[in-house]
């Protein structure tokens, strides 16, 4: 039996034809039998699709020749059997909701880390100019409670429009210290870094393409748990496998 591809992938970028965009996505992915959410809002896409390998990378290439996405990273994992029940192609506001509009990440992103270099800051202690790292949980409760980084800051909040208001609250915890602020595929932590920033906290980065990308690249070193996620799997291991039984 072949394995069902699941691909991950978003895209900060102006989109001045969301509807167009919508309608062109839902056929493309539509003719490939894709499964899974796609979201489109004047930010640009966020979608989390499933299907058979060569039609979730065609569908990806295909998606790529628009020039706003040309550059569009995806993260893949294999699963079993399909773990979406149909395809979702819906209109946003925003692809990812933090009710702050000055935020706009397609208008200049908060600096990225790789995996390499948070997980050798991790080994270290520090980072490369000897502060101290914090990595800071983004995600909702639920999620954390599945798996998160070693000593990871986690403010316990139930939907990521509250990120900005607990950040206020607890941004002196923070002084002096080098924050990195992750999430499962990066789209979240994207905009909490660019928050942190504009709201003045100056040593704050990304981790680059999320925990699943550094699972990729690390093997989940300094990582316990598994990592959750939005289908029928629940929540892949470090390996990207389903723990799910």
């Amino acid at each position: 039996m072949s394995l069902v591809c699941n691909a991950a992938a978003y895209k900060f970028t102006p989109i001045a034809d969301p509807e167009r965009l919508q309608s062109a996505v839902r056929h493309e992915a539509g003719q490939r039998q894709l499964k899974g959410t796609c979201l489109v809002a004047p930010e640009g896409i966020n979608l989390f699709l499933a299907g058979a390998a060569a039609d979730v990378r065609g569908f990806l290439d295909w998606l790529r020749g628009d020039q706003r996405f040309a550059d569009l990273a995806a993260k893949e994992s294999w699963s079993p059997r399909q773990p979406f029940g149909k395809l979702l192609v819906k209109l946003k506001r925003e692809i990812i909701r933090m009710d702050h509009p000055a935020i706009q990440p397609a208008a200049g992103r908060a600096p990225a880390v790789d995996s390499a270099t948070v997980r050798r800051w991790l080994d270290q202690g520090h980072d490369d100019a000897g502060r101290p790292v914090v990595t800071l949980d983004t995600r909702n409760a639920f999620e954390v409670d599945h798996g998160t980084f070693e000593g990871a800051v986690d403010w316990r909040i139930t939907k990521f429009t509250e990120f900005p208001q607990a950040f206020l609250e607890h941004r002196a915890e923070l002084e002096g210290k080098t924050v990195v602020s992750f999430c499962t595929g990066g789209i979240r932590c994207e905009k909490a870094a660019l928050f942190m920033r504009e709201a003045g906290h100056e040593h704050v980065y990304q981790l680059d393409g999320g925990i699943l990308k550094y699972f990729e690249d690390t093997g989940g070193a300094h990582y316990r748990g598994a990592c959750f996620v939005f289908d029928e799997r629940e929540a892949l291991a470090p390996d990207l496998s389903a723990t799910k039984k």
